[in-house]
């Protein structure tokens, strides 16, 4: 097994785009994300970002496929 860290990118200048993917996500929700370190935030208002960002991946996959 690879000792790369299991969130990792294939392709590492997609990083830059998926921080900016979270940060609209984020303000899409309400929760107010710093640059860094964002340890302070509730489980609740990570999880209410993570889950913001999977609707827009399955929404974004469904117009594809139409």
């Amino acid at each position: 097994m690879s000792s790369k860290s299991s969130n990792s990118l294939v392709n590492p200048n997609a990083r830059d785009a998926m921080n900016r993917f979270k940060m609209e996500a984020a303000g899409e929700v309400g929760v107010n994300l710093k640059q860094g370190y964002n340890g302070d935030l509730t489980s609740r208002q990570a999880g209410s970002v993570g889950g913001q960002m999977v609707k827009k991946m399955i929404e974004a996959y469904e117009n594809g496929m139409k």
